[in-house]
């Protein structure tokens, strides 16, 4: 079966998320919680990760890890194994406990807002899911690393690691007044209840901007094979076609103001449309929208009568 590519690199920071299998509970109670947590510590002590957030939901979790090695893929195999074994043992069951692969998103940790919003959204969890009441402030959700931010240092996990958040967020010092300011801050952000940062944590591969989507994709190209596919290939396929384009308007001494001047059925066109179809994986829908070329069967009909005269020639 066909699987996606995991983007792995030393430093790199992911949004991490797995379900129990038939989206089942994967803690029964707070032991299987507390175990969870323990594991997830020799998990950091083994592979050097560091935790900047982290959420335990009824059939899910949430993690905001960071890799000083490349090592994201190792590390959740032992993770999820281990605490699958735990769990099965104590509860005297067999078989899997999480679904399939875990979901794993790279956060631009270059730019305060990408990581910032990604850590409001595992820390905000417990809201979405109506797991506080509009009266409970967010301490009050025991399985969130929100809580544990605003515990003194020496009662803290020592895996769990505040100051990158808390600097991003203008906070100098984890201190007494730091911490409180850390709370408020997260209150507010509760209350302004703004959603639109989050559609792209839960349906993408990459949170950050155009620059670290391109530079990930020049990373991926080399080692991205036909057993790949989502919106990881597509993306490294679209910035390939818009290279041939821009590499083909330099070639004719076109420039982009002048595609809408320029016939559907210009013949520059349709001779890129057709290096496109042959070079990369791009649909004609892409194509006709990219070079004005009408709608995606007018320039799938010329393209193939201009192969077809290739072939004759």
């Amino acid at each position: 079966m066909a699987r996606k590519m995991r983007v792995e690199y030393e430093g790199a920071i992911y949004h991490v998320m797995s379900r129990g299998d038939r989206q089942e509970a994967i803690f029964k109670d707070d032991k299987d919680r507390a175990r969870f947590i323990d594991t997830l510590g020799e998990t950091c002590l083994k592979t050097e990760w560091v935790i900047h957030a982290w959420c335990l939901m009824g059939n899910h979790f949430h993690l905001v890890i960071e890799t000083p090695q490349a090592n994201l893929s190792e590390g959740m195999k032992w993770f999820l194994g281990t605490y699958t074994g735990r769990f099965n043992r104590r509860h005297k069951l067999f078989g899997p406990l999480f679904s399939g692969r875990f979901k794993s998103l790279v956060v631009d940790g270059s730019s305060d807002r990408y990581f910032q919003t990604v850590c409001d959204y595992v820390h905000l969890n417990p809201v979405r899911a109506k797991l506080l009441r509009p009266d409970q402030a967010l301490r009050e959700f025991q399985w969130s690393s929100f809580a544990e931010y605003l515990k003194p240092q020496r009662k803290r996990v020592a895996w769990l690691r505040v100051t990158r958040l808390m600097g991003e967020l203008g906070i100098p010092k984890d201190s007494t007044a730091g911490r409180r300011k850390f709370e408020r801050l997260g209150e507010e952000r509760r209350a302004a209840n703004d959603q639109k940062d989050f559609k792209s944590i839960r349906r993408g591969w990459v949170f950050g901007d155009r620059a670290f989507r391109k530079e990930l994709m020049a990373q991926m190209s080399e080692t991205m094979g036909p057993e790949h596919y989502g919106q990881q290939r597509r993306e490294s396929q679209g910035e390939k076609a818009e290279g041939i384009v821009v590499e083909e308007f330099r070639r004719l001494k076109w420039k982009e103001s002048q595609l809408d001047s320029r016939a559907k059925g210009d013949p520059g066109k349709v001779r890129i449309a057709l290096r496109l179809r042959t070079e990369t994986t791009v649909t004609f829908g892409w194509i006709s929208k990219r070079l004005k070329m009408g709608s995606r069967s007018y320039a799938q009909n010329l393209v193939y009568a201009q192969k077809k005269r290739e072939l004759c020639q």
